[in-house]
């Protein structure tokens, strides 16, 4: 049969093409990019932390407390994955639409005085449900976009985190047109917007055919990329001049938004080109299907299903695994030797970035930085952190299909780097924190990227809304164990002994406060280390897959994408 074009004129034919282009993966994966820029609000909590801190009057345990549950919530993604193998994605996404709103908004109306105090069990739960939502909106987005680009992961995991990593000085840019110089009302910003993006969008992010991968779609997504490094330049100039020059002005800050945001569309335009392309293209000719039957291969099947059901669970889980890049189950997946090394590799590496991360406010406190440079830091560690996830996606990937070049090492390299980013907090001198922060955010968010492709290639895609959550999972526990564990207690110690020497007591401080090169320097020092142990334990995952990575992981999918080109037609 013969489909025929759907080019008619008037507004009929404009009307069936702008639906064509909503429905496209193209712009799927441009709502997709917003999506996940507004998705980054846990990444801004060194900005806003220390108002929760006076607000509330905790100490730095306390606060260090609040940022684990903020960490366990940005990473107990098991709940958004096991709804998300039961549901649409447009229900994934309203329910992280909700979640947002509904935790930072309370926040908000806490640190405001809109209510009375919360308890500090409370105030956990509220930045626990609002950090959560960024799980669905990873599931919703990023685990779709990867399925309709499968043979692109590298890249496309590279574009979606990078996005996030950049949404915290995109952000960071909105509030400061919009409310000045204000922390409370960034809370109520990252409130609203994230959770507006997510209802807008709802129905245009879905899970479409596999289409063998050309040329010209590796052009495409290197366009996206170069739009977002622009964006991610423009925004450090911007920080930089509104560190530099005294008394911004509100009207450069607004412009400055303005540009942001324009720029935040502009993939927009190349969804719609790539999809005008494909509207434009001949009608293909499909042959009617012809069936067989073959009862020797219904029985085949029908024999292969009995012995498979009479496989124990236990053979099935420990013993007959499929091999690398099959789909393992989530059991057979999380209890693997490969999971377990990239587990510890993941609790030491995020686990000690995370911590980093959390109390970069109070670092720069502790060095006698005013708040604005403080911003910086912040923003300077956001777009870092973007082009740690750009380098980890598009480098890896390039790495991988010309060299071999298997992911885990290019992880093992991150983790060496890590440390030396560390080292610069614990042993610091004039203008360290700026390098520090550069540092920390490069590879920290180069760690994400690696870590969900590794998990996407080694046990497949039909479980991967809820692998690749599990496998977060080590970063809040590594974040609780270090952050509230060693670094509070033993920033809080510092600080105890400062009240001493100086006759006051604690009762009579108003905040406990630690100033001085030496608050935060045991607690370095031993990140560094912990981080130095995950670089070699992912050393292991390199040995054990070395010969999976030297093969074609992509073969399979390219497979599908034949099937899917010989059996249905393009629109």
């Amino acid at each position: 049969m013969v489909e025929a074009t759907a080019t008619g004129g008037g507004g009929g034919g404009r009307l069936r093409f702008a639906a064509h282009v909503i429905r496209g993966r193209w712009f799927s994966l441009f709502a997709s990019f917003l999506i996940m820029a507004g998705a980054g609000a846990t990444y801004l909590f060194g900005v806003y932390s220390k108002e929760i801190k006076a607000s509330l009057g905790y100490d730095q345990t306390t606060l260090n407390l609040l940022g684990f549950f903020k960490d366990l919530g940005a990473n107990f993604g098991v709940l958004s994955g096991l709804i998300a193998e039961v549901t649409p994605t447009w229900f994934v996404l309203l329910v992280g639409s909700a979640m947002n709103f509904t935790g930072y908004f309370m926040i908000w109306l806490a640190v405001t005085g809109r209510i009375a105090a919360p308890k500090v069990w409370q105030m956990c739960l509220y930045i626990c449900i609002g950090a959560n939502s960024q799980n669905f909106a990873n599931t919703g987005a990023l685990v779709t976009s990867v399925r309709n680009f499968p043979e692109s992961r590298g890249s496309m995991i590279g574009l979606l985190k990078g996005f996030t990593g950049l949404s915290g000085a995109i952000l960071t840019q909105v509030y400061l047109a919009v409310y000045g110089n204000d922390s409370k009302a960034l809370i109520l910003l990252i409130a609203w917007l994230p959770a507006a993006l997510s209802v807008v969008f709802v129905f245009t992010i879905r899970e479409l055919k596999v289409v063998r991968q050309t040329a010209d779609e590796l052009k495409i997504f290197y366009q996206f990329l170069y739009v977002s490094i622009l964006l991610a330049l423009f925004i450090m100039v911007m920080t930089i001049l509104q560190k530099v020059l005294v008394g911004f002005p509100p009207a450069a800050y607004a412009a400055s938004a303005t540009v942001v945001c324009a720029a935040l569309f502009v993939p927009l335009l190349i969804a719609i080109r790539e999809e005008s392309r494909a509207w434009m293209k001949e009608p293909i000719i499909v042959p009617p299907p012809q069936i067989t039957i073959d009862n020797n291969n219904n029985n085949s099947e029908e024999e292969k299903s009995r012995n498979k059901t009479e496989t124990s669970c236990f053979a099935r889980t420990f013993l007959n695994k499929p091999e690398r890049g099959e789909d393992y189950t989530i059991l057979q997946a999380l209890l693997s030797t490969d999971m377990i090394v990239l587990f510890l590799a993941t609790f030491c590496g995020l686990g000690s970035s995370l911590t980093a991360v959390d109390n970069l406010g109070q670092i720069g406190e502790s060095l006698g930085y005013p708040q604005k440079t403080i911003n910086t830091f912040v923003s300077l560690l956001s777009i870092w952190n973007y082009f740690g996830r750009i380098f980890a996606g598009f480098v890896s990937e390039s790495l991988l299909i010309r060299y071999k070049f298997p992911r885990p090492l290019m992880m093992t390299l991150v983790l060496f780097l890590s440390c030396a980013g560390l080292l610069l907090v614990a042993f610091p001198f004039p203008g360290s924190v700026y390098a520090a922060s550069v540092i920390i955010g490069f590879s920290f968010g180069a760690q994400l990227p690696l870590i969900f492709a590794i998990i996407s290639e080694l046990f497949g895609l039909k479980y991967y809304s809820t692998l690749f959550n599990c496998g977060q999972l080590a970063s809040p526990l590594g974040s609780y164990v270090l952050n509230v564990k060693v670094t509070g207690p033993l920033y809080d110690g510092v600080a105890l002994k400062e009240l001493r020497e100086k006759g006051v007591s604690r009762s009579a401080a108003k905040e406990l406060v630690c100033i001085g090169a030496g608050c935060y320097r045991s607690a370095f020092v031993i990140l560094a280390s912990v981080t130095f142990f995950g670089a070699l334990s992912s050393l292991i995952l390199v040995v054990r897959t070395r010969e999976f990575y030297k093969g074609d992981i992509y073969r399979k999918f390219r497979g599908e994408a034949r099937e899917n080109g010989d059996a249905s037609i393009s629109r």
